[in-house]
């Protein structure tokens, strides 16, 4: 069950509605209910694999707070929890690794189907055992609060990578209805629809067209690179504003996931902006456990590069994302360094700065794409070709390429008012209810007529699900 699907837009109606109908000391057992069956979905049998999660760090952070020994019960939940993630994610990696440095032949095909939302949900779990663990809250004694903290639905498989301090309260104190909050979500949800069916599932055919053959001159290559970046943009945030549109209908409010990354004007300030949840995760987890920039430039960087190597990791096991890892530890390492002799920016090396800044974030996502970094090298280098197919032999008709145009230019324009500190939701929830019906309806029609949809309405994956 995916958010641009028929079976959420029946699911998703039904929940609420209980919801707000039952007594409170019941929302939360329906939500967790609720939550496991939309797990369930995608695979009966891994909601166990997720109860057992949430069992061993309800545990482990009940026994920090009883008895001490806080070390100790904090590596039996990190040892466990990523032992199960290396299990079905990471083992054939590894094997494969193993094999070409010893030069053995064992097989290197997963054990498992990769849980869908695994490692969303485990390093969730895991940041509440580490705020329990240096005392920022206190254990969670009640487990339905907690086994939902775990699993709420909305943000389950794909993010955002919710904090126990902003999430849990919310859980305890359960929202309340109210008619605002029921407006502001379905306007993100369907301005998540439009970013999704719209733009991301439309560049997705070029794309998969460029990526798939490469047999394409250097301009349309060039596209390929650029309508990656914009489908991944779109495909994630659509997501994570879905997510919020649909936790703030019941009353909850999720973090921010983005905020106007491709208008970053270094490449530090793209990480400030680009999947904020996880970023701050190891920031607050990793980066400062290891010392942060404490301890001398060596070992700032060192913990820089090792931040961005593990976050190629996270994404998934393949050389191909700890190449993207590594790429963006390395012009994140020479952003700091850069930045300690650059004076402050007039507004023509600003925008140099943005512009050099979203040419190296496209470069560095044909890794990300790619099946093999000897495709990705092979990729950039046909950037420079002046021979192959063209245009329109790349998936899309003039038609589509227009109306992904403008899509992509009514996005644009969001992003630079929200950028530029205009308060876009804010004025919309204060307009005339005329105009918010206006509003409404237009982002309705558009998705209907412009949104790509399969065979038999066969709804596309979000991109992140994979992670």
């Amino acid at each position: 069950m995916v958010f641009n699907s028929i079976s959420y837009a029946i699911f998703f109606p039904i929940v609420v509605i209980l919801y707000f109908a039952l007594p409170k000391k019941f929302k939360n057992i329906h939500l967790l209910l609720a939550s496991y069956f939309f797990y369930g979905c995608w695979n009966v049998k891994y909601a166990a694999l997720m109860l057992l999660s949430t069992v061993i760090t309800y545990f482990a952070a009940i026994l920090m707070d009883s008895y001490g020994k806080k070390k100790l019960f904090l590596s039996i939940s990190f040892v466990l929890n990523l032992g199960i993630l290396f299990v079905f994610k990471y083992y054939g990696f590894f094997i494969d690794i193993f094999n070409r440095i010893l030069g053995g032949n064992t097989p290197t095909e997963a054990l498992f189907i990769l849980p869908v939302g695994i490692s969303f949900y485990t390093f969730q779990a895991l940041g509440y055992t580490m705020d329990v663990y240096r005392g920022d809250l206190r254990a969670e004694r009640n487990f339905i609060t907690y086994a939902l903290f775990v699993s709420f639905f909305p943000q389950l498989v794909a993010g955002p990578i919710e904090r126990s301090k902003n999430l849990l309260p919310q859980i305890r104190n359960h929202g309340e209805y109210c008619v605002c909050n029921l407006v502001e979500g379905l306007l993100l949800i369907f301005y998540g629809l439009f970013l999704k069916l719209v733009i991301a599932d439309r560049a997705a055919i070029f794309v998969n067209t460029v990526f798939g053959s490469m047999d394409f001159t250097g301009t349309v290559m060039m596209l390929g690179a650029l309508l990656f970046s914009i489908q991944i943009y779109c495909d994630f945030y659509s997501y994570s504003i879905m997510a919020k549109g649909s936790a703030k209908v019941m009353g909850i409010d999720l973090m921010d996931n983005f905020r106007e990354p491709f208008l970053a004007v270094s490449i530090v300030d793209f990480w400030r902006r680009w999947h904020i949840s996880l970023s701050t995760w190891f920031k607050d987890y990793l980066y400062i456990p290891l010392g942060g920039s404490r301890k001398g430039s060596f070992r700032h960087y060192a913990n820089i590069m090792i931040v961005f190597l593990v976050s190629g990791l996270w994404h998934g096991a393949n050389y191909t994302f700890l190449m993207w890892g590594l790429i963006h530890g390395i012009l994140n390492v020479c952003s700091h360094f850069i930045s300690r002799f650059k004076n402050k920016e007039g507004i023509i090396s600003r925008n140099i700065s943005r512009l050099v800044t979203f040419v190296l974030v496209v470069l560095a996502f044909v890794f990300f794409r790619a099946k093999t970094i000897s495709d990705a090298f092979t990729f950039i280098e046909r950037m420079f070709s002046t021979n192959g197919a063209t245009i329109a032999e790349a998936g899309l008709n003039i038609a589509n390429l227009y109306a992904l145009l403008v899509a992509v230019l009514i996005l644009l324009v969001v992003d630079i008012l929200k950028y530029n500190s205009v308060d876009v939701k804010g004025r919309f929830m204060h307009a005339p209810t005329i105009f918010k019906g206006a509003i409404f309806f237009a982002l309705i029609m558009i998705v209907v007529i412009f949104g790509i949809y399969g065979v038999g309405f066969s709804e596309s994956m979000f991109i992140y699900f994979q992670f």
